[in-house]
């Protein structure tokens, strides 16, 4: 038994070195370059808190019953609760967005060819740069959690901590979506020009605006094929826990794993694929 254990310390002492110490490395490095870029900071928050005050005023003002002012004022204060989900799924896009763009400054500064290069695992690249993008907005989500009361939150603690939970997951998948999409780009342009096409409608057809069930018949179809959907709907899960949703919480929430799942698969997947490729 002695002897066993004695052979398995160095594969757990090279585990260690191989993966989670250069991931731990990279999270720490995702965190302290952000925090260390105040505006960015306050940009983060700001762009989605002023999106959901102007965009959730004004519609509400569009969608708003002919009735009398006391209606109309209900159906104000009906649509800001509503897109407030949307708001910090926001939050939580362009901070991923905003992280997987420092992927690129790597590769052109050099830094991410001397990652490469050195004698750790590839997966502790992913792990670390998914981590600290994910972990970064998470904390932006939460954060304009405090804000709720001001969209008519009422949840219990238990539904806030499942309301986290939900933000930390939709973090965790986009952030490697980006991944994804920044590993093979050389360029900011480009990668803007794919956010443009991509992630930004991926938003604005998850329910963050409007539900599934009022779209046309084509849109919603792209709606509930939208994984993104389930993640703003899970949300309003716990944030409105009283209010009839879309989708049930566990479809949401089996939804919103399964995406995490197979963003994460993926982007191990293009980081091995890309650096096992020959030379020419």
């Amino acid at each position: 038994m002695a002897t066993a254990t004695a052979h398995l310390a160095p594969v757990k002492s090279s585990l260690s070195a191989s993966l989670w110490t250069p991931a731990y490395s990279l999270w720490r490095r995702e965190l302290v370059r952000f925090y260390r870029q105040k505006a960015r900071v306050v940009g983060v928050i700001a762009s989605p808190l002023l999106f959901w005050l102007v965009l959730g005023s004004g519609f509400s003002k569009t969608f708003q019953s002919h009735g009398t002012a006391s209606t109309a004022a209900a159906d104000s204060s009906h649509y800001l609760s509503y897109f407030f989900p949307g708001a910090i799924i926001m939050i939580v896009l362009f901070t991923a967005i905003f992280s997987m763009m420092s992927l690129i400054q790597d590769r052109n500064e050099g830094f991410l060819l001397s990652v490469l290069a050195a004698p750790i695992s590839r997966s502790a690249i992913v792990l670390g740069k998914v981590l600290g993008g994910a972990t970064l907005a998470a904390i932006q989500g939460w954060v304009f959690l405090v804000f709720s009361p001001l969209a008519g939150v009422h949840a219990s603690p238990l539904d806030i901590l499942y309301a986290m939970a939900i933000i930390a997951l939709t973090s965790f998948a986009l952030t490697a979506l980006g991944f994804i999409i920044a590993w093979p780009m050389d360029s900011t342009q480009a990668f803007h020009a794919i956010i443009n096409l991509v992630l930004i409608p991926l938003w604005l057809l998850s329910g963050a605006l409007f539900p599934a069930s009022g779209a046309s018949g084509w849109l919603r179809l792209v709606m509930l094929l939208n994984p993104l959907t389930y993640g703003v709907d899970a949300l309003r899960n716990g944030l409105f826990p009283a209010e009839v949703t879309t989708f049930s919480p566990e479809i949401n929430l089996i939804v919103t794993l399964a995406f995490c799942a197979v963003v994460f698969v993926g982007s191990w997947a293009v980081v091995n694929r890309r650096t096992n490729k020959p030379a020419a």
